[in-house]
């Protein structure tokens, strides 16, 4: 029997007990894996290739407030600005669902493909949406998810605006980071609710990265001491402001991620406690047959250690295949886009793991330096 055998004989010894320690590990990672991966979704959203050029401007009192059309013909005149466009909020609700996984954006349809070029549309549907105001068009994700088609009506309702409106569907994008949005003439919002010809948002792009810093600080200072003072950010800088306002939700999922991982070891310390403390006699014969201290701890620990990496192969490991094999947005019905199990996080929850097989084989580690020869062998196993 060779040094490897006989340790994986010990550890599995007991079937049961070894496979729910197994199965704890496991469980517990997964769960670890899958909150740090929601924690980065959620505080790091992801981003499109045209993110970089991109610069939302919104009023800088709330974003609730609208912002007065004339100030397009400001922001297009500023050198390094290649494009802007209104992008306003509807809010509406389709059907009797209360909670909705679609946003519904009216903008400017001929900056489309300028502003967003990473959503792709046939042209021919792009066309369509271009020739009828009332046209709109869907994002890959909720046309799958609704089972719409070209021409189907799209009926909303909007908790802002007092008037319904009904929506033709022209085209499916998709390839952008996130293909649920509807997307629709501003001028038919416009006409539809009587808006005056404000807009929630200005949407603009800039020339090139280079030019970004002067674009945000020149429509920054265009509109400083006027009745409707803005705040120009980059799309980034725009998303993370929306993330700051669910709280410190980064310290909850802290938190709940070290409650996993204390309980996991304390689980994980007691049931290797219990398994050395039942072969203190076996011990107690390796000692006098001439085994030193050093080497019944790496015994002690291997055992430990591949507990624990047998459990992290399970739970790490099935994480990651799912959340990079699965549909994510399909699977929490949109609620994420994306879900990447990053290689940092992965990493983290194999540290995890092998920080758990060290640290509990140091208690029975302890009790085994203790232990006389002659304690040992009248221990009843």
């Amino acid at each position: 029997m060779t040094l490897a055998t006989f340790i994986a004989k010990n550890a599995l010894r007991n079937k049961r007990r070894a496979a729910l320690s197994i199965l704890s590990v496991a469980v517990s990672l997964f769960l670890l894996v899958t909150l740090l991966v929601a924690l980065r979704e959620l505080t790091v959203p992801p981003e499109d290739i045209g993110a970089a050029l991109r610069i939302v401007v919104r009023n800088k009192i709330s974003i609730a407030t609208p912002l007065p059309g004339r100030q397009r013909a400001i922001i297009e005149k500023i050198k390094g600005v290649e494009a802007v466009s209104p992008f306003s909020f509807f809010g509406g609700k389709y059907g009797a669902e209360e909670n909705m996984t679609f946003a519904q954006f009216a903008m400017d349809p001929h900056l489309l493909t300028n502003i967003f070029g990473e959503a792709k549309l046939p042209m021919e549907q792009y066309r369509a949406f271009l020739a009828d105001q009332r046209a709109c068009v869907v994002g890959q994700i909720t046309a799958d998810k609704y089972k719409f088609k070209i021409g189907d009506r799209l009926p909303l309702t909007s908790s802002f605006y007092p008037n319904p409106i009904e929506l033709k569907i022209a085209g499916i994008y998709a390839g952008s980071i996130d293909d649920r949005n509807v997307l629709f003439h501003h001028k038919f919002l416009e006409e539809a609710e009587n808006t005056g010809g404000v807009a929630g948002t200005w949407w603009v792009k800039a020339r090139s990265a280079e030019d970004m810093p002067r674009v945000l600080e020149a429509i920054n200072k265009a509109f400083a001491n006027t009745s409707s003072e803005v705040r120009a950010e980059t799309e980034r800088a725009f998303q993370l402001s929306f993330v700051s306002m669910w709280g410190n939700i980064k310290l909850l999922v802290n938190s709940i991620c070290t409650v996993v991982v204390f309980t996991l070891l304390l689980v994980s310390a007691s049931t290797m406690s219990m398994a050395i403390r039942e072969r203190f006699r076996e011990l107690a014969v390796l000692k006098a047959l001439g085994f030193r201290r050093h080497e019944l701890f790496a015994f002690i620990l291997a055992e430990s250690f591949g507990l624990a990496g047998l459990g992290a192969l399970v739970g790490v490991g099935g994480a990651w295949l799912l959340y990079t094999q699965v549909s994510i947005s399909k699977m929490t019905n949109g609620i994420f886009i994306t879900f990447d199990p990053t290689p940092r996080i992965i990493g983290l929850a194999l540290l995890v793991a092998a920080g758990l097989g060290i640290v509990a084989s140091i208690a029975p580690s302890i009790a085994v330096a203790r232990m006389s020869v002659v304690n040992g062998l009248k221990t009843l196993d």
